[in-house]
């Protein structure tokens, strides 16, 4: 059997007791610790046996809760496993609980769950961020060394941010999906939130790959950068800005050209976007200590993520009012004590099974999916889609390394931006009270998060200060598959400059 460290188990429950971070616990019945699967142990599988591990509840785990945060689903377990959650079990791993987060993964700030609410650990006041709040609340407590979440438009990043933890989005297909239950199939996968960026290279080097049960899995073209080469840790890189005045000014800008209706929501979006004095400083911060690493930091621009929340929006609710139609309680969730008729079933059953959010979601994914309106939405937000993918592989590359990209204002250059830095949220971790932002403002923020998803492209989050006691976080996006090269530039990031942990927190694993 796996021994857990001395202190461990009462260190874990007093964490617990505070911040609600998981739905279900298997502290008690840990796994035999018998030899690894596989012909050979990797680097990364040798650095994760015997560590314990959160995943979000709606990455299957057998015989584990499978609740999406949802009373519909409260009472399910799992009948089989999710390949990423195989591969860590292979390497000697086993999952400690399923944490909590935003119903189906819908909000940003696990507040949405319909079974508790969790904390964040550096202010018990404040939400731990969404949806998957629960993963970065137990990393940063030292619950676990490490969880799984999922990303959607900013998922894994944004609660990574609000925490003070590592948070990777992995390139869509570089991570199998099977066994996640997906609302928006075609942006969501699965991501890793881990205490050090050694940790977070580890776990996506164990989890990644082509996998049968998932045909938009795919394993990494050959010349994608390497996850483990030490030569290219320090190499300097050229860094392209994305600034928060940049994007509001866009915004603004864009507004001018719109109706009167159009553009006073596009400058309430502006408004939302625009950066707290915290977050601006933790910002100007790393962009001075990547420069003082040596790397090259110059100013970009991506002409279409002005468009970028709509479109999300636009393409994620189409997905969902298709996905979760399987919830109808004949095929999955609690039923009602009596129903008329089939219709009156599934009715009763979505009423006091789903949430407010979900509900709201499915609706407007209904509506823009409806004969006649495809064109002026749904497909017009695909053509967005598409525009912010070039842009992006036009400071970046190519999703199959044939094509260079250019940095802005050097003619005839064949040098490309190896990332993008950006924020990842306007606010630091906001509070439940009066000052709490609202459910526009917190939509309207997913702006620096949700274009790596419409885009496919990896992202990667991580700390840089720690400004009114609360942690501010920023994230560097990169070329589809090069998630070594983002890892590359944090781990000596994280060297000078160590990631800070809130009160209390105690370093079980090294």
């Amino acid at each position: 059997m796996f021994t857990l460290p001395e202190g461990f188990l009462s260190y874990f429950k007093d964490w617990e007791e505070k911040i609600s971070a998981f739905i279900t616990c298997a502290l008690d019945s840990p796994p035999d610790s018998g030899e690894s699967s596989g012909a050979a142990e990797t680097e990364a599988m040798a650095g994760l046996r015997g560590l314990p591990y959160g995943v979000k509840d709606l990455i299957a785990v057998k015989g584990l809760s499978l609740s999406c945060g949802s009373k519909l689903l409260e009472e399910f377990r799992s009948p089989y496993t999710a390949t990423a959650v195989q591969k860590l079990e292979a390497a000697g791993s086993w999952v400690i609980g399923k944490t909590n987060m935003d119903e189906f993964g819908m909000g940003s700030s696990t507040d949405n769950s319909a079974l508790k609410k969790t904390n964040n650990p550096w202010d018990l006041n404040r939400v731990s961020g969404g949806s998957s709040g629960g993963s970065a609340a137990a990393v940063a407590a030292g619950q676990v060394p490490f969880a799984l979440g999922s990303d959607t438009g900013g998922s894994v990043r944004q609660p990574a941010a609000f925490c003070g933890v590592v948070g990777l989005k992995p390139t869509y297909g570089a991570v199998s999906r099977y066994g996640l239950v997906a609302y928006a199939s075609s942006l969501e996968g699965i991501g890793v939130l881990a205490d050090t960026t050694a940790r977070c290279r580890a776990v996506f080097a164990t989890i990644r790959g082509k996998d049968p049960m998932d045909q938009t899995s795919q394993d990494a073209p050959a010349e994608a950068p390497p996850l483990y080469e030490p030569t290219t840790r320090n190499r300097p890189k050229v860094i392209g800005v994305l600034s928060a005045e940049t994007i509001a000014k866009a915004i603004a800008t864009a507004a001018i050209n719109e109706t009167d209706r159009e553009a006073g929501t596009l400058e309430t979006a502006a408004q939302a976007a625009t950066l707290e004095a915290e977050v601006a400083r933790g910002f100007e911060l790393a962009k001075n200590r990547l420069a003082a690493l040596g790397h090259t930091l110059v100013n970009v621009e991506i002409p279409s993520l002005k468009y970028g929340v709509p479109a999300y929006y636009t393409i994620a609710t189409a997905e969902a009012s298709a996905n979760l139609a399987r919830f109808d309680s004949v095929r999955y969730g609690a039923r009602p004590a009596w129903a008329e008729n089939p219709e009156d079933l599934i009715n009763q059953a979505r009423n006091a099974g789903f949430g407010a959010e979900v509900k709201l979601r499915i609706l407007l994914g209904t509506f823009v999916l409806r004969s006649g309106f495809q064109d002026r939405y749904y497909l017009r937000a695909q053509r967005i889609r598409a525009g912010i993918r070039r842009n992006f592989e036009e400071l970046l590359g190519s999703a199959n390394y044939t094509e260079p990209a250019e940095v802005p204002g050097q003619q005839n250059s064949s040098l490309s931006c190896d990332a993008i830095l950006m924020p990842v949220f306007p606010t630091r971790a906001f509070d439940r009270g009066p000052s709490s932002l609202s459910p526009f403002a917190q939509k309207a923020a997913d702006l620096y998060t949700c274009c790596a998803n419409l885009a496919g492209l990896p992202a990667l989050a991580f700390p840089v200060s720690v400004e009114g006691g609360l942690p501010v976080g920023v994230q560097l996006l990169g070329r589809a598959f090069a998630e070594g090269t983002l890892l590359d530039i944090v781990e000596p990031y994280e060297q000078a400059h160590p990631f800070p942990h809130p009160e209390g927190y105690r370093a079980f694993w090294s």
